[in-house]
């Protein structure tokens, strides 16, 4: 866990900087720059979920399949050859079957809205659905240069680009739409050509640490078993990238594109506790792969264990933050933001206990039982899909407690996380007989809620700003004393003893 402690401390400052700008322009900048239009806010992100889920068809599973199979050929330039190749395949593939059904596609995505303002934002989305198709370009080969990079062990660049350069960038194109240096079609194209530079930059960086050879002969790698192993986790990653975007999807299809830009800014919020597990899931990945590489079952559940209980402390303490804060946070939205508190509480609620299980879906999509990869998650993609129509529209069995709309689209987010890694959980313990809690889950699970309870007492003031600093800083306080005595993980007690060490030198 060395590299893996060292690497995520950068990373996790790459990641929490990122988190700066994300929550400016998520929580400050969208809701006043489309206060006005917010379905123009709710067009980007509805422009982004498509491109996301196309590129993962489009992909046809070479991301993993070259972090899985990297450490295991001989000659690498022959798969990285492949790697590249493979998507640009499937992205024809992509744009033909586009062309073909375009108009009926277009008229199954329609809003089911007779709203003028959402009726014009749908014809800009027809105007410029091409823009689309640059973007699953752009992102699918960034990320096959994330896979390569992650794979030769340098995963703190792309992180840079994704949280620094790609958010920094979007804060900049969001002033200039503010204040009218720019209109918002120029925004839109601007905002995908930060895509391209960041699938340069990033094959620039790989190249000067790796020398490559194209090559179109691939007679030394074992071509079918990637094949089938790429398309087991095409199918399986499709259906988890399909589950994460189909939310904001079927939102703008089912109640319009305004409601897509408040549940933006609310699902920010709330996701922001899934930070750590992403910091540390980019260095286990290709350790995971090594350690099923060398069939060395100790060192995963080594991995499993700490990765579950590192995530669980830092992911709890992010929890409590925005928990605690939130009716002061959405206060200092306009009005029309500023209902989203419950899709908040079941977003961060929902993702507490995701990083809470652990790198699980790592070690099975390396493992000899990557099929279940795909198993799994196709249910989670029907189970999704059935709560969503249940709970989105103004029919929702609990529609009496609000959960209905937005709501019921994070409440559906929450039964499907739930649903999705307790089945994980329970195949790994039944197949490796490993398994990602301890006692220490349950001293930190108790820790959380004794602080929970204690910060009621915390005495506030009318400033919401004050109140905010002041109450991080209490739990803080209580927190982090508390984890280190009861040395809850060894990794992030040694983080501490570092910083201390550095702060008295």
């Amino acid at each position: 866990m060395g590299i893996v402690k060292n690497q995520s401390i950068k990373n996790s400052l790459f990641f929490y900087t990122g988190i700066a700008f994300g929550a400016f322009s998520t929580i400050i900048l969208y809701p006043n720059v489309f206060n006005v239009y917010p379905e123009h806010l709710g067009l980007l992100q509805v422009i982004v979920a498509y491109s996301t889920m196309i590129s993962a068809f489009s992909l046809l599973g070479t991301p993993k399949t070259l972090i899985r199979f990297f450490p295991r050929v001989k000659n690498q330039n022959q798969l990285i050859s492949l790697s590249f190749l493979i998507p640009s395949i499937g992205f024809l593939l992509v744009l033909v079957l586009y062309f073909l059904f375009k108009h009926n596609f277009l008229d199954f995505i329609k809003p089911n809205s007779d709203d003028l303002d959402e009726l014009k934002t749908f014809s800009l989305l027809k105007l410029n659905f091409h823009l689309v198709f640059f973007l699953v370009a752009f992102i699918s080969f960034f990320e096959v240069f994330c896979s390569l990079s992650y794979s030769i062990l340098n995963s703190t660049f792309p992180i840079f680009l994704k949280e620094i350069f790609l958010k920094g960038m979007n804060v900049i194109l969001l002033f200039l739409h503010w204040f009218n240096y720019i209109d918002f079609p120029t925004f839109l194209k601007l905002y995908i050509a930060l895509y391209l530079g960041m699938a340069i930059f990033l094959s620039i960086n790989v190249f000067r640490k790796y020398t490559y050879k194209l090559t179109f002969s691939f007679n030394e790698i074992q071509s079918k078993e990637l094949v089938v192993y790429g398309l087991y986790v095409l199918a399986g990653g499709a259906s988890a990238i399909l589950v994460s975007k189909v939310d904001m999807v079927m939102i703008g299809k089912l109640i319009g594109y305004k409601e897509v830009a408040f549940y933006t800014v609310a699902y920010f919020i709330g996701n922001v506790v899934r930070v750590p597990a992403r910091a540390i899931g980019s260095i286990c990945m290709p350790l995971v792969a090594r350690a099923w590489g060398n069939d060395d079952l100790v060192a995963i559940k080594d991995i499993y264990v700490k990765s579950a209980i590192n995530q669980l402390i830092l992911g709890g303490l992010i929890f409590l933050g925005v928990w605690l804060n939130i009716d002061d946070a959405l206060s200092l939205f306009p009005a029309k933001f500023q209902g989203g508190r419950l899709v908040v509480f079941f977003i961060a609620f929902s993702q507490l206990f995701n990083v809470s299980t652990g790198v699980n879906g790592l070690i099975i999509a390396n493992s000899k039982y990557y099929r279940f990869d795909l198993y799994s998650n196709f249910m989670l993609l029907c189970f999704t899909l059935f709560t969503n129509f249940i709970f989105i529209p103004s029919t929702s069995p609990l529609a009496a407690y609000d959960i209905v709309g937005i709501n019921g689209a994070a409440f559906a987010t929450l039964l499907s996380v739930f649903f999705f890694n307790t089945i994980k959980m329970m195949f790994m313990y039944w197949k490796m007989g490993i398994q990602p809690f301890s006692i220490k889950t349950l001293y930190t699970v108790f820790l959380l809620s004794i602080i929970y309870y204690l910060s009621f007492y915390i005495p506030v003031t009318e400033n919401v700003y004050f109140n905010f600093l002041w109450r991080s800083f209490c739990v803080l306080l209580l927190f982090i004393p508390a984890m280190y005595l009861l040395n809850l993980s060894k990794d992030i007690n040694q983080v501490i003893l570092d910083i201390t060490k550095k702060i008295i030198k």
